[in-house]
């Protein structure tokens, strides 16, 4: 039975080395290519949330046969295509997961109904279905451009899409489509954001065109390419990794290290800006895992100040602003984070939901239309007062930011609805509480 609610309070410092889970976003990535390739995906380090077990029904859901073998050891045996499902996709809560497979099945001859839960039905899917249409694959839905809706796909033309804003998930739903439309697809992004998509198509033997443009990129992927099965081995989650790092780096005392965290550069934003707000953090042990460049990283608690983000940052950190919100509680003066529309749209309005819940904590808060600034007291843990319920609309970043806030903050800090944290993080109260916490 999953408790109603979850309470933070404040004990000693937190000590010792963790692994953060597999990283969501290329969990679904390789559990999605493994659908598409031919032969077997032996894939290593999966993380096991509710999110990519929905990534992986809905590909055993087209034909493909997925098999878990053990903790995070997954097996995945593709025809080289994807097939109709008998049956509804139901993506649960995941927005990565349903844009991609949308991506993925628009290649194919085929018709598929996707639907999720009430949050996954409140989000946009039009960014996606945009280009998607224009390479020709249609679409039914009884409410606009919301789940549920009936996608069919096959025969798509090429198509060079110029992101209207900066967007991963679109990025690789067009490219996924691409594979199997008639001269491929090229996509010019007016700022990089995480290629992850990019970096796993080489690993299953796709060539991957990408020049740099200014800011941004251009990626091109030749037609008529075919995916071989191939090792995948899941990094951490920066996303996840964070939430112990900024635990130590506002808790008197502590000293954490999280190993194997993925430190892609277009993934590392959140510890660019905590070290430029003073935080005492170090990466040792860095190597090579499946193409993306992975480390151990140590927090220290440290004394904080404010900084101003730049916007640019955003597509490398965009998952991690919440937990950052909860740090620049902490910090000497105000945090300024701008240029977040996409928070609005998220499993939440999560500009909304963190200033509704900092303030609620006593934390100095303004909401913006794409941001918010939190001013911190600039005296640790003395500086924020805690003893709030927040309301967390079963989001699961805000849930865990504010329960790591309540570690270090004087009084308790509740979140309700916790059960939607296994969505990424299904151990986060098991390791919280392995290194000091008091989360009950």
């Amino acid at each position: 039975m999953t408790a109603a609610a979850l309470t933070a309070s404040r004990a000693g410092p937190l000590k010792g080395r963790v692994r953060a889970p597999g990283d969501k976003s290329i969990s679904h990535r390789a559990l999605i290519l493994g659908a598409l390739a031919t032969g077997e995906t032996a894939i290593e380090g999966l993380l096991e949330g509710d999110d990519v077990l929905r990534t992986a029904q809905a590909m055993a859901a087209f034909g493909a046969e997925v098999e878990r073998l053990g903790e995070g050891s997954w097996r995945v045996r593709g025809r080289g295509g994807l097939s109709e499902p008998a049956e509804v996709i139901d993506c649960g809560n995941s927005g990565t997961g349903v844009r991609l497979i949308l991506g993925a099945a628009a290649g194919f001859d085929l018709s598929a109904t996707f639907t999720g839960d009430e949050s996954l039905r409140g989000r946009p899917m039009r960014r996606v279905l945009k280009p998607l249409g224009e390479m020709g694959a249609t679409w039914t839905a009884s409410a606009g451009e919301t789940l549920p809706l009936t996608l069919k796909g096959g025969h798509l033309r090429h198509i060079a899409y110029r992101l209207p804003e900066p967007s991963a998930q679109v990025k690789s739903a067009v490219l996924l489509a691409g594979l199997h439309a008639r001269g491929g697809a090229e996509v010019i992004e007016p700022e990089a954001t995480r290629d992850h998509t990019e970096r796993m198509l080489r690993a299953f033997g796709a060539t991957v065109e990408v020049v740099a443009e200014g800011a941004g990129r251009r990626i091109r992927l030749p037609g008529g390419q075919a995916l071989s099965g191939t090792a995948v081995r899941v990094p951490g989650d920066p996303s996840s990794a964070a939430f112990p790092i900024v635990a130590a780096l506002i808790t008197p005392g502590s000293e954490v290290t999280v190993e194997g965290v993925l430190l892609n550069p277009l993934r590392t934003g959140l510890l660019e800006t905590l070290k430029e707000m003073g935080a005492d953090l170090t990466v040792s042990n860095l190597r090579d895992e499946g193409g993306e460049p992975v480390g151990d990283v140590t927090a220290r608690h440290s004394p904080l100040r404010g900084v101003e983000v730049p916007p640019e940052r955003a597509p490398s950190m965009i998952d991690e602003y919440p937990i950052l919100g909860v740090a620049a509680a902490f910090a000497e003066g105000p945090t300024v984070m701008r240029g977040l529309a996409e928070l609005r749209v998220k499993e939440s309005d999560r500009i909304a939901l963190m200033a509704a819940g900092l303030a609620a904590c006593g934390v100095g808060v303004e909401e913006e239309p794409e941001g918010f600034t939190v001013v911190g007291s600039g005296r640790g843990a003395r500086g924020v007062a805690g003893e709030g319920r927040v309301v967390t609309h079963g989001d699961h970043r805000i849930a865990m930011s504010h329960l790591v806030l309540g570690l270090a903050s004087e009084r308790p800090v509740a979140v309700d609805q916790p059960g939607m944290i296994a969505t990424s993080f299904p151990g986060f109260v098991a390791l919280m509480r392995g290194l000091g916490g008091e989360i009950a």
